[in-house]
């Protein structure tokens, strides 16, 4: 299905054998590099509150939300998830939700499990589009603190209004929570690890991390310091949880609008420099 895209417009794609609802703010592919947004494990486009709106202003760059099949409004995932979906989703899935959206060039902008597909991406694929990596709290190996947090919320969800919660964002709460906590939990789950992809990556990357964040150490921010031979920007917030781009929205937007900057400004000089 084709995309009509239209500034703060909503829509449907096809990809993964799936259809998948988007939203999209700023300007079309065909007029700007557009940044594609990939939400975490219990995320979807609404959830993005109004987080793509201000990124596009701040650019004047397009900016693109999908929700991956299980979220939001898109058609439900098959579960029970396979331990390596992500993997599968950015090498299986990803490529035709940039192929359906008209992508020409940009950069992908993933949160928690988003940011781990966006890196998956850019290490597995050779995708020349891609100029860049935005990662919030991306995961490349299990930590126990983070498995910890996950088990809390299969209790939430089974005891009190979590799921309630969640069915206000997502058609099928239930596909949602169950296909992400599942693989999570899945004792086979614990070796998982996809750090080397890192070791791939030939654009730059900026990394956006809270130091309070329950889900993953700064040991996740260090495997990328260690391992990526592009270039890699780190933003450590403090007082600050799982998600940068709303529990600390002004440092969050400023580090993503400086590094798309300075990402078209090299662009500019290297096109001249030909």
């Amino acid at each position: 299905m084709a995309l009509h895209w239209q500034d703060g417009g909503n829509g449907r794609i096809g990809a993964g054998g799936k259809s998948l609802e988007v939203a999209m703010w700023g300007p079309a592919p065909d007029a700007a590099p557009t940044i594609v947004m990939l939400h975490e494990g219990l995320g979807c486009v609404a959830l993005w509150r109004d987080v793509p709106r201000l990124i596009a202003q701040a650019t004047g760059w397009g900016v693109l939300a999908y929700s991956r099949a299980g979220y939001g409004q898109s058609d439900p995932a098959d579960l029970p998830r396979p331990l390596d979906y992500m993997t599968r989703e950015a090498v299986d899935v990803l490529p035709g939700v940039l192929d359906a959206i008209g992508f020409r060039h940009g950069v992908l902008l993933g949160h928690s499990d988003g940011a781990t597909i966006a890196a998956i991406y850019a290490g597995s694929v050779e995708d020349f589009r891609v100029r860049g990596l935005i990662l919030l709290a991306p995961h490349f190996f299990t930590e126990e603190t983070g498995l910890a947090e996950i088990a809390r919320a299969k209790t939430a969800y089974d005891g009190t209004d979590l799921r309630a919660r969640m069915a206000r964002y997502h058609r099928d709460p239930d596909n949602a929570f169950r296909g992400w906590n599942g693989a999570w939990l899945d004792p086979g789950f614990r070796a998982w690890n996809v750090a080397d992809v890192i070791d791939y990556w030939r654009i730059p990357a900026l990394v956006i991390q809270g130091r309070d964040d329950p889900y993953g150490t700064l040991a996740q921010v260090d495997e990328v310091r260690d391992r990526s031979y592009a270039p890699v920007d780190v933003e450590i917030l403090e007082a600050c949880g799982h998600a940068p781009h709303l529990e600390r929205p002004e440092p969050t937007l400023g580090a993503i609008a400086e590094f798309v900057v300075r990402l078209a400004r090299i662009e500019a000089a290297a096109v001249e420099g030909v």
